[in-house]
Formats: C-alpha cells, structure tokens, sequence
C-alpha cells in the first residue's frame, strides 16, 4: 500500500492517447492519460468506463450526442455506447476500467493497447 502523486505519474507520461495505469482494485485499472486531438469512435460491449478529468476539458462525442466535460467533471460511458473523446487542447484524465480492457474497444487502430504500461 502507498499513496500515488497524480502530479507526478502524469509528468510520466509523453505521448497523448497512451493511457498508463497508477493503481488496481477489485478487478478494475485506475490509468491516466494524456489526450488531445480526436480519438477513434469505438464502443466496448462488455466494459463500462468512467472518464474523470484532471486538468483541461474536452468533450466526448457519441451518436446523437456530444458531453463537454471540464476539469473535476466525470462521465460513466455504459458498455455498448459508442463513443469518441476530442479535446481541442491537451487534457489530463484519469479513466476507470476493468482490467484487460482494449482502449479502443472494437476497432483496431493506432491508438489500440492490449496491454497499458504500469507507471
């Protein structure tokens, strides 16, 4: 047991959509990234995720629908919700997710890690 620095694990991290994880419980990755730009519209059919933003905002783009969210905001994206995260400037975000989770979920692309990083 020890206390994470947020601060600092995100000082880690170098390149945007490269999700990193920080911690482990009850089966769930507690990971941080670095995002800007646009992702890839994906959904997960088995996985809820929770998108918490630290610092900065962006807005997460589902059919229908786009989310702004800003710094101390989070979302719950339901499992078999397509979804897209844009942010127009560089944001941090902390993000809640099963373990072995493929971040973009049913598509494969650039962005896609199987495994992330532990920092």
């Amino acid at each position: 047991m020890h206390k994470i620095n947020i601060e600092e694990k995100f000082s880690l991290i170098n390149k945007h959509w490269s999700p990193k994880i920080v911690g482990e419980l009850n089966g769930q990755h507690v990971l941080l990234a670095k995002i800007k730009g646009e992702f890839v519209m994906h959904k997960h059919d088995d996985e809820d995720e929770m998108f918490l933003v630290i610092e900065g905002s962006f807005r997460m783009e589902m059919p229908g629908k786009t989310i702004e969210l800003g710094k101390g905001e989070f979302l719950i994206i339901p499992k078999g919700q397509e979804h897209r995260p844009i942010a127009e400037k560089e944001a941090l975000i902390m993000l809640f997710e099963p373990a072995g989770t493929i971040n973009t979920g049913n598509v494969k692309h650039d962005y896609s890690i199987d495994s992330p990083e532990r920092i």
